[in-house]
């Protein structure tokens, strides 16, 4: 007589959680250490669907990414690309499922330990600011295994490091150290390891104390602006800016500074 397997737990089966802290952030982690959270299909849906809710939710004012303390992400599953063919990449459509998080109206903070690796750094670089530990590594690997990276790192690398350190690290297939990185402009902050998640969600909670309205404006001029000639750039932030000047939580911010006291942001 065989003893049954003892089933998993709903937290063990989950390959992403969430967690609603106070402040208004949202703490979304991967969670497959047993692959080092390596994006398969079904992570990358649950990724695409969480972050759908997530924008459409007037609680949640700010997102904290992360995939714990040992591992950001190491990159996609190669197991279930291996016999792929083109046809069959090409209808996966990996556009439409990152799409809810590249496009996402909330501040998003990524918090890395650990490897970002392949999908995994492409992960990290579709948030708005990256915190890293002091032992994180990122790296594009695709070249050793005859591909190259394709959600994102050739182009984003590029924006965020410039075009020299973006060809070493994707024609190389070599990580570089979070020191490297920070200094490079991927990262935005580098602390100790075990400071990464306490950081970064100290970090978003300062940004959901914000109004909003002005962080997504904020967010949407930076990303857009980015592509757009400087005075198509300069235009869209004045019209933006002025829009502002609609909401209730630019009166109560002005008001409050004017009165010296803390202010109160509704989102509206």
């Amino acid at each position: 007589m065989t003893a049954e397997a003892t089933p998993p737990s709903p937290e063990t089966a989950t390959p992403l959680l969430l967690e609603r802290l106070d402040g208004g952030v949202a703490l979304l982690r991967l969670n497959r250490p047993e692959a080092t959270n390596a994006l398969s299909l079904e992570l990358q849906a649950l990724l695409s669907r969480r972050f759908t809710e997530l924008a459409a939710d007037d609680s949640v004012r700010c997102i904290v990414l992360t995939g714990g303390d040992k591992v950001f992400a190491a990159g996609g599953d190669i197991t279930s690309m291996a016999g792929a063919g083109p046809i069959e990449i090409t209808r996966r459509h990996t556009e439409r499922v990152w799409g809810p998080i590249q496009h996402c109206p909330k501040p998003v903070v990524a918090a890395v330990c650990g490897y970002a690796y392949g999908g995994g750094c492409e992960l990290a670089m579709l948030a708005d600011i990256i915190v890293a530990g002091e032992g994180a590594r990122f790296c594009q690997p695709e070249i050793r295994i005859g591909i190259m990276p394709g959600i994102g790192g050739t182009q984003r690398l590029v924006r965020a490091v410039g075009k020299a350190k973006a060809m070493r690290m994707a024609l190389t297939g070599r990580p570089i150290s979070a020191h490297e990185a920070w200094t490079a402009g991927l990262v935005s902050d580098l602390v100790p390891d075990a400071q990464v998640i306490p950081t970064a969600i100290e970090l978003a909670r300062g940004i959901a104390a914000m109004p909003p309205l002005a962080a997504e404006q904020i967010k949407e001029c930076i990303l857009l602006g980015m592509d757009a000639p400087l005075e198509a750039a300069l235009a869209m932030e004045r019209r933006a800016n002025a829009l502002l000047f609609a909401s209730h939580d630019q009166k109560e911010g002005m008001a409050a500074f004017i009165e010296k006291r803390p202010p109160k942001f509704e989102g509206r």
